[in-house]
Protein backbone atom coordinates (compact mmCIF):
# COMPACT_ATOMS: atom_id res chain seq x y z
CA UNK A 1 0.00 0.00 0.00
CA UNK A 2 1.15 3.57 -0.63
CA UNK A 3 -0.21 7.09 -0.39
CA UNK A 4 -1.23 8.98 -3.51
CA UNK A 5 -1.20 12.77 -3.09
CA UNK A 6 -3.56 14.56 -5.47
CA UNK A 7 -2.61 18.15 -6.11
CA UNK A 8 -4.80 21.01 -7.26
CA UNK A 9 -4.63 20.77 -11.07
CA UNK A 10 -4.04 23.64 -13.45
CA UNK A 11 -7.49 24.54 -14.80
CA UNK A 12 -6.15 26.79 -17.55
CA UNK A 13 -7.01 30.40 -18.46
CA UNK A 14 -4.17 31.66 -16.23
CA UNK A 15 -5.98 30.59 -13.04
CA UNK A 16 -3.53 30.61 -10.11
CA UNK A 17 -5.86 29.75 -7.23
CA UNK A 18 -9.32 28.37 -6.56
CA UNK A 19 -11.77 28.30 -3.67
CA UNK A 20 -12.77 24.96 -2.19
CA UNK A 21 -16.58 25.05 -2.12
CA UNK A 22 -17.57 21.45 -1.32
CA UNK A 23 -16.12 18.06 -0.42
CA UNK A 24 -17.80 15.04 -1.99
CA UNK A 25 -15.85 12.51 0.11
CA UNK A 26 -14.72 12.09 3.71
CA UNK A 27 -11.71 10.45 5.44
CA UNK A 28 -12.09 6.68 5.53
CA UNK A 29 -14.36 6.59 2.49
CA UNK A 30 -13.52 4.27 -0.41
CA UNK A 31 -13.33 6.04 -3.78
CA UNK A 32 -13.11 4.80 -7.34
CA UNK A 33 -11.36 6.20 -10.38
CA UNK A 34 -13.21 9.19 -11.89
CA UNK A 35 -15.35 9.63 -8.74
CA UNK A 36 -15.80 13.32 -7.93
CA UNK A 37 -13.74 14.29 -4.88
CA UNK A 38 -14.41 18.02 -4.51
CA UNK A 39 -15.93 21.10 -6.12
CA UNK A 40 -13.72 24.14 -6.53
CA UNK A 41 -14.60 27.57 -7.85
CA UNK A 42 -12.56 29.70 -10.20
CA UNK A 43 -13.34 33.28 -11.16
CA UNK A 44 -15.68 31.92 -13.81
CA UNK A 45 -17.30 28.64 -12.77
CA UNK A 46 -17.49 25.70 -10.40
CA UNK A 47 -15.28 22.78 -11.45
CA UNK A 48 -15.47 19.16 -10.27
CA UNK A 49 -12.19 17.43 -9.40
CA UNK A 50 -12.26 13.66 -10.09
CA UNK A 51 -10.05 10.96 -8.57
CA UNK A 52 -7.41 9.44 -10.86
CA UNK A 53 -7.15 6.29 -8.69
CA UNK A 54 -9.08 3.74 -6.65
CA UNK A 55 -8.41 3.78 -2.94
CA UNK A 56 -9.41 5.03 0.50
CA UNK A 57 -9.40 8.70 1.54
CA UNK A 58 -6.83 9.38 4.24
CA UNK A 59 -6.97 13.16 4.65
CA UNK A 60 -8.49 16.26 3.10
CA UNK A 61 -6.34 19.22 2.12
CA UNK A 62 -8.45 22.08 3.40
CA UNK A 63 -11.73 23.35 4.75
CA UNK A 64 -14.66 24.50 2.67
CA UNK A 65 -14.08 28.16 1.86
CA UNK A 66 -10.29 27.86 1.86
CA UNK A 67 -8.38 29.21 -1.13
CA UNK A 68 -5.90 26.76 -2.65
CA UNK A 69 -3.11 27.56 -5.07
CA UNK A 70 -2.64 25.50 -8.21
CA UNK A 71 -0.25 22.69 -7.26
CA UNK A 72 -1.25 22.68 -3.59
CA UNK A 73 -2.09 19.33 -1.99
CA UNK A 74 -5.81 18.66 -2.30
CA UNK A 75 -6.30 15.17 -0.86
CA UNK A 76 -4.42 11.99 0.12
CA UNK A 77 -5.64 8.58 -0.90
CA UNK A 78 -4.26 5.22 0.19
CA UNK A 79 -3.92 2.99 -2.86
CA UNK A 80 -2.72 -0.53 -3.67
CA UNK A 81 0.81 -0.78 -5.09
CA UNK A 82 -0.39 -1.79 -8.56
CA UNK A 83 -2.87 1.09 -8.62
CA UNK A 84 -0.12 3.52 -7.66
CA UNK A 85 2.07 2.18 -10.46
CA UNK A 86 -0.74 2.77 -12.96
CA UNK A 87 -1.28 6.28 -11.62
CA UNK A 88 2.44 7.07 -11.98
CA UNK A 89 2.36 5.79 -15.55
CA UNK A 90 -0.60 8.06 -16.28
CA UNK A 91 1.18 11.06 -14.80
CA UNK A 92 4.28 10.29 -16.85
CA UNK A 93 2.04 10.34 -19.92
CA UNK A 94 1.14 13.93 -19.06
CA UNK A 95 -1.83 13.90 -16.71
CA UNK A 96 -0.03 15.86 -13.98
CA UNK A 97 -3.07 15.66 -11.68
CA UNK A 98 -1.32 14.49 -8.56
CA UNK A 99 1.81 13.15 -6.87
CA UNK A 100 2.63 10.20 -4.66
CA UNK A 101 4.65 9.36 -1.58
CA UNK A 102 5.48 6.03 0.08
CA UNK A 103 3.41 5.19 3.12
CA UNK A 104 6.39 5.44 5.41
CA UNK A 105 7.09 9.04 4.40
CA UNK A 106 3.56 10.34 4.95
CA UNK A 107 4.45 11.59 8.43
CA UNK A 108 7.16 13.84 7.03
CA UNK A 109 4.73 15.63 4.74
CA UNK A 110 2.88 18.72 6.00
CA UNK A 111 -0.21 17.58 7.95
CA UNK A 112 -3.56 17.79 6.24
CA UNK A 113 -6.95 18.08 7.88
CA UNK A 114 -8.17 14.66 8.96
CA UNK A 115 -11.76 15.81 8.50
CA UNK A 116 -13.42 18.69 6.69
CA UNK A 117 -13.88 21.81 8.79
CA UNK A 118 -17.47 22.59 9.69
CA UNK A 119 -19.06 25.89 8.83
CA UNK A 120 -20.28 27.96 11.72
CA UNK A 121 -23.68 26.82 12.86
CA UNK A 122 -26.52 28.94 11.54
CA UNK A 123 -28.95 30.44 14.02
CA UNK A 124 -32.45 31.61 13.16
CA UNK A 125 -32.68 34.76 11.05
CA UNK A 126 -33.36 38.15 12.62
CA UNK A 127 -35.71 39.19 9.81
CA UNK A 128 -39.40 39.22 10.64
CA UNK A 129 -41.30 36.33 9.07
CA UNK A 130 -44.98 35.67 8.37
CA UNK A 131 -46.86 33.58 10.88
CA UNK A 132 -46.33 29.93 10.01
CA UNK A 133 -47.31 27.00 12.21
CA UNK A 134 -44.43 24.52 12.03
CA UNK A 135 -45.11 20.86 12.69
CA UNK A 136 -43.29 19.07 15.48
CA UNK A 137 -42.02 16.50 12.99
CA UNK A 138 -40.15 19.23 11.14
CA UNK A 139 -38.89 21.31 14.03
CA UNK A 140 -38.08 18.55 16.50
CA UNK A 141 -37.19 15.31 14.73
CA UNK A 142 -37.72 12.29 16.96
CA UNK A 143 -34.29 10.97 16.01
CA UNK A 144 -31.94 13.92 15.44
CA UNK A 145 -29.81 13.66 12.30
CA UNK A 146 -26.04 13.83 12.31
CA UNK A 147 -24.54 17.21 13.08
CA UNK A 148 -23.67 17.97 9.44
CA UNK A 149 -24.23 21.56 8.41
CA UNK A 150 -26.39 21.71 5.29
CA UNK A 151 -25.21 23.65 2.23
CA UNK A 152 -27.85 26.13 1.07
CA UNK A 153 -28.15 29.70 -0.16
CA UNK A 154 -29.37 32.45 2.21
CA UNK A 155 -32.70 32.54 0.35
CA UNK A 156 -33.22 28.81 0.89
CA UNK A 157 -32.19 29.07 4.56
CA UNK A 158 -34.59 31.93 5.20
CA UNK A 159 -37.50 30.14 3.56
CA UNK A 160 -36.73 26.95 5.49
CA UNK A 161 -36.71 28.93 8.72
CA UNK A 162 -40.07 30.51 7.87
CA UNK A 163 -41.52 27.06 7.20
CA UNK A 164 -39.99 25.53 10.29
CA UNK A 165 -38.02 23.01 8.25
CA UNK A 166 -34.79 21.48 9.58
CA UNK A 167 -32.53 21.63 6.51
CA UNK A 168 -30.57 18.63 7.76
CA UNK A 169 -33.63 16.54 6.94
CA UNK A 170 -33.93 17.80 3.34
CA UNK A 171 -32.51 15.65 0.55
CA UNK A 172 -30.17 17.74 -1.61
CA UNK A 173 -29.97 17.52 -5.39
CA UNK A 174 -27.57 20.40 -6.11
CA UNK A 175 -23.86 20.20 -6.85
CA UNK A 176 -21.76 19.36 -3.82
CA UNK A 177 -24.82 18.51 -1.72
CA UNK A 178 -26.34 21.98 -2.05
CA UNK A 179 -30.03 22.19 -1.11
CA UNK A 180 -32.05 23.94 -3.82
CA UNK A 181 -35.46 25.59 -3.66
CA UNK A 182 -36.93 22.59 -5.49
CA UNK A 183 -35.57 20.26 -2.76
CA UNK A 184 -37.25 22.37 -0.11
CA UNK A 185 -40.51 22.34 -2.08
CA UNK A 186 -40.41 18.55 -2.35
CA UNK A 187 -39.73 18.15 1.37
CA UNK A 188 -42.54 20.50 2.35
CA UNK A 189 -44.97 18.73 0.01
CA UNK A 190 -44.11 15.40 1.62
CA UNK A 191 -44.15 16.49 5.27
CA UNK A 192 -46.19 19.67 5.85
CA UNK A 193 -49.82 18.93 6.87
CA UNK A 194 -52.80 19.93 4.75
CA UNK A 195 -53.78 23.64 4.82
CA UNK A 196 -56.91 22.89 6.80
CA UNK A 197 -54.96 21.22 9.55
CA UNK A 198 -52.53 24.15 9.73
CA UNK A 199 -55.40 26.62 9.82
CA UNK A 200 -57.01 24.72 12.69
CA UNK A 201 -53.78 24.95 14.68
CA UNK A 202 -53.31 28.63 13.87
CA UNK A 203 -56.87 29.80 14.55
CA UNK A 204 -58.17 31.30 17.78
CA UNK A 205 -55.09 32.37 19.77
CA UNK A 206 -55.24 31.68 23.47
CA UNK A 207 -57.06 34.28 25.53
CA UNK A 208 -54.82 36.85 27.11
CA UNK A 209 -52.16 36.60 24.42
CA UNK A 210 -50.10 39.78 24.63
CA UNK A 211 -47.61 41.45 22.29
CA UNK A 212 -44.95 39.32 20.65
CA UNK A 213 -41.87 38.76 22.78
CA UNK A 214 -38.72 40.66 21.74
CA UNK A 215 -36.25 38.68 19.67
CA UNK A 216 -32.49 38.60 19.88
CA UNK A 217 -31.66 35.63 17.62
CA UNK A 218 -29.38 35.97 14.62
CA UNK A 219 -27.96 33.93 11.75
CA UNK A 220 -24.30 33.90 10.76
CA UNK A 221 -23.77 32.81 7.16
CA UNK A 222 -20.23 32.35 5.83
CA UNK A 223 -19.71 34.14 2.51
CA UNK A 224 -18.34 31.29 0.42
CA UNK A 225 -18.13 30.08 -3.14
CA UNK A 226 -19.99 32.07 -5.76
CA UNK A 227 -21.28 34.54 -3.17
CA UNK A 228 -17.68 35.41 -2.24
CA UNK A 229 -16.70 35.78 -5.91
CA UNK A 230 -19.64 38.11 -6.49
CA UNK A 231 -18.66 40.21 -3.48
CA UNK A 232 -15.07 40.47 -4.68
CA UNK A 233 -16.05 41.38 -8.25
CA UNK A 234 -18.58 44.01 -7.14
CA UNK A 235 -16.13 45.57 -4.69
CA UNK A 236 -13.36 45.63 -7.27
CA UNK A 237 -15.64 47.20 -9.88
CA UNK A 238 -16.97 49.93 -7.60
CA UNK A 239 -13.54 50.65 -6.12
CA UNK A 240 -11.64 50.98 -9.41
CA UNK A 241 -14.21 52.15 -11.94
CA UNK A 242 -15.64 55.69 -11.80
CA UNK A 243 -19.22 54.84 -12.71
CA UNK A 244 -21.75 57.26 -14.10
CA UNK A 245 -25.33 56.26 -14.87
CA UNK A 246 -27.48 57.67 -17.66
CA UNK A 247 -31.26 57.12 -17.51
CA UNK A 248 -33.66 57.57 -20.40
CA UNK A 249 -37.33 56.73 -20.79
CA UNK A 250 -38.44 54.77 -23.84
CA UNK A 251 -41.94 54.47 -25.30
CA UNK A 252 -42.22 50.74 -26.03
CA UNK A 253 -45.89 50.76 -27.05
CA UNK A 254 -45.14 49.96 -30.69
CA UNK A 255 -42.43 47.47 -29.70
CA UNK A 256 -44.85 45.55 -27.49
CA UNK A 257 -47.48 45.59 -30.24
CA UNK A 258 -44.93 44.17 -32.68
CA UNK A 259 -43.90 41.50 -30.18
CA UNK A 260 -47.55 40.49 -29.72
CA UNK A 261 -48.01 40.17 -33.49
CA UNK A 262 -44.82 38.13 -33.89
CA UNK A 263 -45.86 35.76 -31.11
CA UNK A 264 -49.37 35.40 -32.54
CA UNK A 265 -48.02 34.46 -35.97
CA UNK A 266 -44.81 32.59 -35.19
CA UNK A 267 -44.94 31.69 -31.47
CA UNK A 268 -46.17 28.13 -31.98
CA UNK A 269 -43.49 27.29 -34.56
CA UNK A 270 -40.51 29.37 -33.42
CA UNK A 271 -41.11 29.98 -29.73
CA UNK A 272 -42.47 32.82 -27.60
CA UNK A 273 -40.53 36.09 -27.67
CA UNK A 274 -39.99 38.20 -24.58
CA UNK A 275 -38.77 41.79 -24.68
CA UNK A 276 -35.14 40.73 -24.15
CA UNK A 277 -34.23 39.45 -27.65
CA UNK A 278 -35.66 42.63 -29.18
CA UNK A 279 -33.55 44.72 -26.82
CA UNK A 280 -30.46 42.64 -27.57
CA UNK A 281 -30.98 43.24 -31.28
CA UNK A 282 -31.19 46.99 -30.63
CA UNK A 283 -27.91 46.83 -28.68
CA UNK A 284 -26.20 45.02 -31.56
CA UNK A 285 -27.30 47.77 -33.96
CA UNK A 286 -26.35 50.62 -31.60
CA UNK A 287 -22.77 49.47 -30.98
CA UNK A 288 -22.07 49.65 -34.71
CA UNK A 289 -22.25 53.43 -34.39
CA UNK A 290 -20.70 53.46 -30.90
CA UNK A 291 -17.90 50.85 -30.94
CA UNK A 292 -16.34 52.42 -27.85
CA UNK A 293 -19.22 50.92 -25.82
CA UNK A 294 -18.57 47.34 -26.98
CA UNK A 295 -15.11 47.28 -25.45
CA UNK A 296 -12.91 46.02 -22.62
CA UNK A 297 -10.40 48.16 -20.73
CA UNK A 298 -7.10 46.77 -19.46
CA UNK A 299 -6.29 49.52 -16.99
CA UNK A 300 -2.89 48.05 -16.06
CA UNK A 301 -1.71 48.09 -19.67
CA UNK A 302 -3.67 51.28 -20.43
CA UNK A 303 -5.32 49.72 -23.49
CA UNK A 304 -8.95 49.75 -24.61
CA UNK A 305 -9.87 46.93 -26.98
CA UNK A 306 -12.90 47.52 -29.17
CA UNK A 307 -14.55 44.35 -30.38
CA UNK A 308 -16.25 43.69 -33.70
CA UNK A 309 -17.93 40.62 -32.25
CA UNK A 310 -20.78 41.38 -29.86
CA UNK A 311 -20.61 38.93 -26.95
CA UNK A 312 -23.45 40.00 -24.67
CA UNK A 313 -23.35 39.06 -20.98
CA UNK A 314 -26.86 38.27 -19.72
CA UNK A 315 -27.09 38.86 -15.96
CA UNK A 316 -28.92 35.82 -14.55
CA UNK A 317 -30.11 35.22 -10.99
CA UNK A 318 -29.50 31.70 -9.65
CA UNK A 319 -29.96 30.01 -6.28
CA UNK A 320 -26.23 30.52 -5.69
CA UNK A 321 -26.17 34.18 -6.72
CA UNK A 322 -25.74 36.35 -9.80
CA UNK A 323 -24.07 34.77 -12.83
CA UNK A 324 -23.40 36.25 -16.28
CA UNK A 325 -23.55 33.67 -19.09
CA UNK A 326 -22.44 35.00 -22.47
CA UNK A 327 -24.51 35.17 -25.66
CA UNK A 328 -21.72 34.82 -28.19
CA UNK A 329 -21.80 36.57 -31.56
CA UNK A 330 -25.17 38.17 -30.93
CA UNK A 331 -24.64 40.05 -34.20
CA UNK A 332 -25.25 36.79 -36.10
CA UNK A 333 -28.51 35.78 -34.39
CA UNK A 334 -32.10 36.53 -35.35
CA UNK A 335 -34.72 37.17 -32.66
CA UNK A 336 -35.72 33.53 -32.17
CA UNK A 337 -32.17 32.17 -32.22
CA UNK A 338 -31.21 34.79 -29.66
CA UNK A 339 -34.19 33.91 -27.44
CA UNK A 340 -33.44 30.18 -27.61
CA UNK A 341 -29.77 30.63 -26.78
CA UNK A 342 -30.49 32.99 -23.88
CA UNK A 343 -32.96 30.43 -22.47
CA UNK A 344 -30.38 27.64 -22.80
CA UNK A 345 -27.65 29.68 -21.13
CA UNK A 346 -29.93 30.74 -18.27
CA UNK A 347 -30.98 27.13 -17.65
CA UNK A 348 -27.33 26.00 -17.65
CA UNK A 349 -26.37 28.74 -15.20
CA UNK A 350 -29.26 27.97 -12.83
CA UNK A 351 -28.56 24.23 -12.88
CA UNK A 352 -24.84 24.77 -12.25
CA UNK A 353 -23.91 23.20 -15.60
CA UNK A 354 -22.64 26.31 -17.38
CA UNK A 355 -19.05 25.89 -18.57
CA UNK A 356 -16.23 28.37 -18.03
CA UNK A 357 -16.42 29.25 -21.71
CA UNK A 358 -20.11 30.11 -21.35
CA UNK A 359 -19.38 32.38 -18.38
CA UNK A 360 -16.48 34.41 -19.74
CA UNK A 361 -15.50 36.70 -22.59
CA UNK A 362 -18.45 39.12 -22.66
CA UNK A 363 -17.89 42.54 -24.25
CA UNK A 364 -21.05 44.26 -22.95
CA UNK A 365 -23.62 43.19 -20.34
CA UNK A 366 -27.39 43.56 -20.19
CA UNK A 367 -29.22 43.25 -16.87
CA UNK A 368 -32.96 43.15 -16.26
CA UNK A 369 -35.18 42.25 -13.32
CA UNK A 370 -38.31 42.17 -15.43
CA UNK A 371 -41.39 43.22 -13.47
CA UNK A 372 -39.13 43.82 -10.44
CA UNK A 373 -36.99 46.26 -12.41
CA UNK A 374 -38.27 49.36 -10.63
CA UNK A 375 -38.19 52.84 -12.10
CA UNK A 376 -34.45 53.51 -12.00
CA UNK A 377 -31.40 51.42 -11.16
CA UNK A 378 -27.64 52.00 -11.04
CA UNK A 379 -26.15 48.76 -12.41
CA UNK A 380 -22.53 47.86 -11.63
CA UNK A 381 -20.19 47.40 -14.59
CA UNK A 382 -18.94 43.87 -15.21
CA UNK A 383 -15.21 44.66 -15.40
CA UNK A 384 -13.21 44.77 -17.61
CA UNK A 385 -16.16 45.85 -19.74
CA UNK A 386 -16.83 49.58 -19.95
CA UNK A 387 -20.65 49.65 -19.92
CA UNK A 388 -23.76 47.83 -18.75
CA UNK A 389 -27.34 48.32 -19.99
CA UNK A 390 -30.02 48.10 -17.30
CA UNK A 391 -33.67 47.50 -18.16
CA UNK A 392 -36.42 48.74 -15.86
CA UNK A 393 -40.03 47.60 -15.77
CA UNK A 394 -42.69 48.59 -18.29
CA UNK A 395 -45.49 50.75 -16.89
CA UNK A 396 -48.61 52.24 -18.47
CA UNK A 397 -48.32 56.01 -18.05
CA UNK A 398 -50.20 59.08 -19.34
CA UNK A 399 -48.09 60.84 -21.98
CA UNK A 400 -48.66 63.91 -24.15
CA UNK A 401 -48.81 62.92 -27.82
CA UNK A 402 -50.01 65.33 -30.54
CA UNK A 403 -51.50 67.68 -28.00
CA UNK A 404 -53.55 64.93 -26.33
CA UNK A 405 -52.93 62.89 -23.21
CA UNK A 406 -52.80 59.19 -24.11
CA UNK A 407 -51.84 55.99 -22.30
CA UNK A 408 -48.46 54.66 -23.42
CA UNK A 409 -46.29 51.77 -22.30
CA UNK A 410 -43.12 53.35 -20.95
CA UNK A 411 -39.86 51.79 -19.85
CA UNK A 412 -36.66 53.31 -18.50
CA UNK A 413 -33.16 52.28 -19.51
CA UNK A 414 -30.62 52.78 -16.71
CA UNK A 415 -27.12 52.28 -18.11
CA UNK A 416 -23.75 52.68 -16.37
CA UNK A 417 -20.45 53.57 -18.03
CA UNK A 418 -16.75 53.68 -17.14
CA UNK A 419 -16.00 57.40 -17.16
CA UNK A 420 -12.27 56.79 -17.61
CA UNK A 421 -12.78 55.73 -21.21
CA UNK A 422 -16.40 56.60 -22.08
CA UNK A 423 -17.35 60.26 -22.35
CA UNK A 424 -20.81 61.44 -21.37
CA UNK A 425 -21.71 62.48 -24.91
CA UNK A 426 -20.87 59.00 -26.25
CA UNK A 427 -22.85 57.29 -23.51
CA UNK A 428 -25.85 59.55 -24.18
CA UNK A 429 -25.57 58.99 -27.92
CA UNK A 430 -25.52 55.22 -27.44
CA UNK A 431 -28.62 55.22 -25.23
CA UNK A 432 -30.44 57.58 -27.58
CA UNK A 433 -29.66 55.21 -30.47
CA UNK A 434 -31.25 52.42 -28.43
CA UNK A 435 -34.30 54.57 -27.75
CA UNK A 436 -34.81 55.51 -31.40
CA UNK A 437 -34.65 51.88 -32.52
CA UNK A 438 -36.96 50.60 -29.78
CA UNK A 439 -39.54 53.31 -30.41
CA UNK A 440 -39.53 52.58 -34.18
CA UNK A 441 -39.12 48.78 -34.05
CA UNK A 442 -39.14 48.36 -37.86
CA UNK A 443 -35.52 49.56 -37.60
CA UNK A 444 -34.67 46.29 -35.85
CA UNK A 445 -34.94 44.52 -39.19
CA UNK A 446 -32.81 46.96 -41.21
CA UNK A 447 -29.20 45.85 -41.46
CA UNK A 448 -27.04 48.94 -41.80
Amino acid sequence: MSIHIIKMPDLGEGIAEVELVAWRVAPGQAVTEDQILADVMTDKATVEIPSPVNGVVLALGGAVGQVLAVGAELIRIEVAAETEAEAKAGEAAGSGAGGSAPAGSARAAPPLDSAPAKASAPVASTAAAPAVVPTPALLKPSSPPADDKPIASPAVRRRAWELGVDLRRVAASGAGGRIMQADLDAHVAAHVPAPGAVAAQASAPASGTGPAAPRDDEERIPVLGLRRRIAQKMQESKRHIPHFTYVEEVDVTELEALRARLNAKWGAQRGHLTLLPLLLRAVVLAVRDFPQINARFDDEAGVVTRHGAVHLGIATQTDSGLMVPVLRHAETLDLWASAAEVARLAAAARSGKATRGELSGSTLTVTSLGALGGIVSTPVINAPEVAIVGVNRIALRPMLRGGAVVARQMMNLSSSFDHRVVDGVDAAGFVQALRVTLEAPALLFIDK
